[in-house]
C-alpha cells in the first residue's frame, strides 16, 4: 500500500493525507471490507469528495476493522448474563491482608512506607502516568482539562500544579539518596482533540520547568460512534464520527504508543497513574509506591472512606472472591447501609473509588495478553451525523447512539487477591475532582481552590504558624516547590500569616 501510510492502531494520529489517487484495488478491498459487515454506508459520499478528502476518509477507514467493530458493539449491547451463582454471590470488603489506611495506621508504618519510595523515585524506578484525554467542556472551555485554571491566586494551571509536585518530589529523593537528580519521566495520555493543544500548552510553558525528554505526550485510541441501529456514524460526508475508547484504553495506549518501550529502556518498575482533574492527587506519592512494592502486588489503589451510604461512588471491594469495582446503583439500599462489625460507626462498604492506581511493570507488560478481554460498554449520547440518504447534518435533541468505552478498573478482576492491594487516605487531603462549572457548589473549580487552599493552611497551622483571615476567610496556597506534602514548613512557626497568601518561595 503505497498511497497512503497504513495505520497501525486504532487511534493513531492521523497523518497529513497524500494527494496522489488511491488504486482501483486498493478501495475496492476496502470497500468490500466494509460491506462484509454491512457498514457500506460509510462510503456514501466517497465520490462526491475532493482527491485528499478521499485519502483522508480511505486512511480513516483502514484503522478499523469493522467486522471487529460490529463484534464489540453487540458484545457490549447484549453482554453475557451472569449465571444465578455469580448473581447472587454475596460481596464483601477487601480481607484486611490487602488493605491498609492512612487513617489508623502506625506512624512507622507510614514513615517506612515514604522511605521506600523515596528510594525507588531516587533510583529512578518510577514512571508517572497522567490520564489527560478529556476537554473543559462542562467547565465552559474547549481546552484541554489540565490548562484549566481554578482560581487560586497564582492562577496556576492542573498541569503545572502537576509539574512542579514531581518536580519537588525529585529534589526530595535525589538529596535523600545523595544523588545530583532524580529522574521520574511523566507520561500524559491525551485524546484527539487535546493532543495538539496539550503539546502546544507545554512547549509555550516550557514544560513547567521539567526536562523536555522526560516528558512523553501520547495519544489513547478512538472507536467509531455507533447509531442505535448498529450503524457506524459519518461525523461529515469525508469523515467518520469518532469518541474515546474510555480510561481503559490506557492499556491498549500504552503498547501502542511505545510508551512500555520507554519505560523498558528507563528501567521503570514502579508506575503510578491517575487522572488530571483531581487538584490535590499526589503524584507518585511515595507512601503509595511504597505500601505497593512492599505487598510485592501488580495492581494497588487508592480509596477515600464514603461520606454516607447514599454517595454516588463505586466501591473497591470483593466480588466472586476477585477485586472488582461495584457501581452505587448496583448496590441495594441494606448492603449500602450496613456497618461494619468491629466498626460500627463506618460502613462496611466504603473504599471509594478514585481512579488513583499504582502498576507494577511486569504486569504492564503482560498487556497483550489480556487486553482483547477487556469488556466494551455502552455511553448513550447526543452525536451528531451527515444522513447518508438526504446528505444534511443531523444535530439530534435525544440521544441517538452509542459510544464504546473500556474502564480502567475492569482488570481488577484478573487479578489473583494476592496481587491486588488498597490503600484509604484521607478525603481532604488527596481527593477533590473537578468536574462541573464553576457555582455549581459541588467537584467545582471553587471547591478545587476552597481545597487547596485549606490544605495550605492546615499545613501551615501544623508547622505552628497561627493564620489570620481578612474577613474570616481564606487559605493558604503553598506551592508545591516549597511543600510536596506539609514537609519543610518548620521555619514558619511562631509566624503569623494573614490569608489569603501565596508560600511561593522558599522559606528564609
Amino acid at each position: 500500500m503505497d498511497t497512503v501510510k497504513k495505520v497501525l492502531h486504532i487511534g493513531e494520529k492521523l497523518q497529513d493525507a497524500p494527494s496522489k489517487e488511491l488504486t482501483t484495488s486498493e478501495l475496492q478491498e476496502l470497500k468490500d471490507k466494509y460491506a462484509a459487515a454491512k457498514q457500506e454506508q460509510v462510503f456514501a459520499f466517497y465520490d462526491t469528495l475532493s482527491v485528499p478528502e478521499k485519502a483522508a476518509l480511505f486512511e480513516q477507514l483502514s484503522s478499523f476493522d469493522p467486522a471487529h467493530i460490529n463484534k464489540i458493539t453487540s458484545a457490549a449491547l447484549n453482554p453475557p448474563k451472569p449465571e444465578s451463582a455469580d448473581a447472587e454471590a454475596p460481596l464483601e470488603p477487601l480481607p484486611e491482608s490487602a488493605t491498609a489506611s492512612i487513617l489508623d495506621s502506625k506512624a512507622e508504618d507510614i514513615e517506612k512506607w515514604y522511605e521506600s519510595g523515596l528510594e525507588l523515585i531516587a533510583g529512578n524506578k518510577v514512571g508517572v502516568v497522567l490520564m489527560a484525554g478529556g476537554q473543559g467542556t462542562r467547565l465552559g472551555s474547549s481546552a484541554p482539562k489540565g490548562c484549566f485554571d481554578i482560581g487560586l491566586p497564582s492562577s496556576k494551571s492542573l498541569f503545572q500544579i502537576q509539574a512542579e509536585r514531581i518536580r519537588k518530589l525529585q529534589r526530595l529523593a535525589a538529596k535523600k539518596a545523595g544523588a545530583k537528580e532524580a529522574v521520574m519521566p511523566w507520561y500524559v495520555m491525551t485524546s484527539g482533540p487535546t493532543r495538539g493543544p496539550t503539546e502546544k500548552y507545554f512547549e509555550e510553558n516550557g514544560y513547567f520547568g521539567l526536562e523536555k525528554e522526560n516528558v512523553v505526550i501520547f495519544e489513547q485510541g478512538v472507536l467509531p460512534c455507533i447509531s442505535n441501529e448498529g450503524k457506524i456514524l459519518l461525523e461529515s460526508k469525508g469523515k467518520v464520527a469518532v469518541a474515546p475508547d474510555g480510561n481503559g484504553g490506557i492499556y491498549q495506549a500504552l503498547v501502542t504508543s511505545n510508551v512500555m518501550e520507554d519505560m523498558r529502556k528507563r528501567g521503570i518498575q514502579h508506575i503510578h497513574a491517575y487522572c488530571v482533574d483531581n487538584c490535590l492527587v499526589k503524584v507518585a506519592d511515595p507512601v503509595f509506591i511504597g505500601f505497593a512494592a512492599s505487598k510485592d502486588v501488580d495492581i494497588a489503589t487508592k480509596v477515600v472512606r464514603k461520606r454516607n451510604a447514599t454517595e454516588s461512588v463505586g466501591l473497591i471491594l470483593l466480588k466472586n472472591g476477585k477485586p472488582d469495582v461495584v457501581e452505587y446503583s448496583e448496590i441495594d439500599r441494606e448492603t449500602a447501609e450496613a456497618k461494619d462489625a468491629k466498626q460500627p460507626d463506618v460502613l462496611k462498604f466504603r473504599a471509594a473509588n478514585i481512579v488513583n492506581h499504582y502498576y507494577s511493570f511486569r504486569f504492564l507488560e503482560s498487556i497483550p495478553d489480556w487486553a482483547h478481554k477487556l469488556p466494551h460498554h455502552v455511553a448513550r449520547k447526543k452525536i451528531p451525523y451527515v444522513d447518508t440518504e438526504k446528505g444534511t447534518t443531523v444535530k439530534p435533541e435525544k440521544p441517538n447512539g452509542i459510544k464504546l468505552e473500556q474502564f480502567v478498573f475492569d482488570v481488577f478482576p484478573m487479578l489473583e487477591l494476592n496481587k491486588f492491594a488498597c490503600l484509604e487516605v484521607k478525603r481532604e487531603d488527596e481527593f477533590s475532582p473537578l468536574k462541573n462549572a464553576k457555582g455549581t457548589g459541588e467537584d467545582d473549580p471553587d471547591t478545587s481552590k476552597r481545597d487547596i487552599m485549606e490544605q495550605g493552611k492546615r499545613w501551615a497551622q501544623a508547622a505552628g504558624a497561627t493564620v489570620v483571615s481578612e474577613g474570616g476567610e481564606g487559605g493558604i496556597e503553598v506551592s508545591p516547590l516549597i511543600s510536596y506534602g506539609g514537609e519543610g514548613l518548620e521555619k514558619l512557626k511562631g509566624q503569623t500569616v494573614t490569608a489569603p497568601a501565596v508560600l511561593e518561595k522558599e522559606l528564609a
